[in-house]
């Protein structure tokens, strides 16, 4: 299951016990609510089923945004392995795809953007490091293993392996994301 998963990042990154990563990380409360309505949206239940489920679902998932200040709606498209390595100003758009074992500081933005055919949500692929208060939005895709430094603005694609950064983010270096996640 995907969310044993965000919980072994945790307790990789912290070396403290599962238990004490559920009831202490603000992240681990809004993947837990976000797994499980997103297992709902995506299952096969009746229809008669799904939609009470997941009207509780905007409740929960809102409270849960008041709580953190992490917004993941349930239809987003999630890896295995997420961290959140700060909690608040965390908003990840509905339509948003997001690879396996990827990292995001606080402040981050996964957006839409862009008019006529470019507009649309970021695809961002796996062992992705975006640094605190990065904004990725737009028809985009960001390569696996890519860097996005903090309080960068990136509207391009970015290709695998790289770091980009500033405003509007731009390539760096073909530094990529080991140093980053474990």
């Amino acid at each position: 299951m995907k969310f044993s998963k965000d919980i072994k990042r945790y307790t990789d990154y912290s070396g403290k016990s599962a238990l004490v990563m559920l009831l202490t990380q603000q992240g681990l409360w809004a993947l837990l609510q976000y797994r499980f309505f997103n297992w709902i949206y995506t299952s096969k239940l009746p229809k008669i089923l799904k939609w009470p489920l997941l009207a509780i679902g905007v409740l929960k998932l809102k409270a849960i945004e008041i709580l953190t200040g992490i917004t993941i709606p349930y239809s987003a498209t999630i890896g295995e392995g997420f961290y959140i390595g700060h909690h608040s100003g965390i908003v990840i758009n509905a339509n948003a795809v997001i690879g396996k074992n990827c990292n995001i500081s606080q402040g981050v933005t996964i957006g839409i953007s862009g008019r006529g055919d470019n507009r649309g949500v970021p695809v961002i692929g796996d062992r992705v490091y975006i640094g605190a208060n990065a904004t990725v939005v737009g028809k985009i895709k960001v390569g696996d293993k890519a860097v996005i430094g903090a309080n960068s603005l990136v509207v391009k694609d970015v290709l695998a392996g790289t770091t980009v950064v500033g405003v509007p983010a731009i390539k760096v270096s073909d530094n990529d994301s080991a140093d980053y996640i474990l």
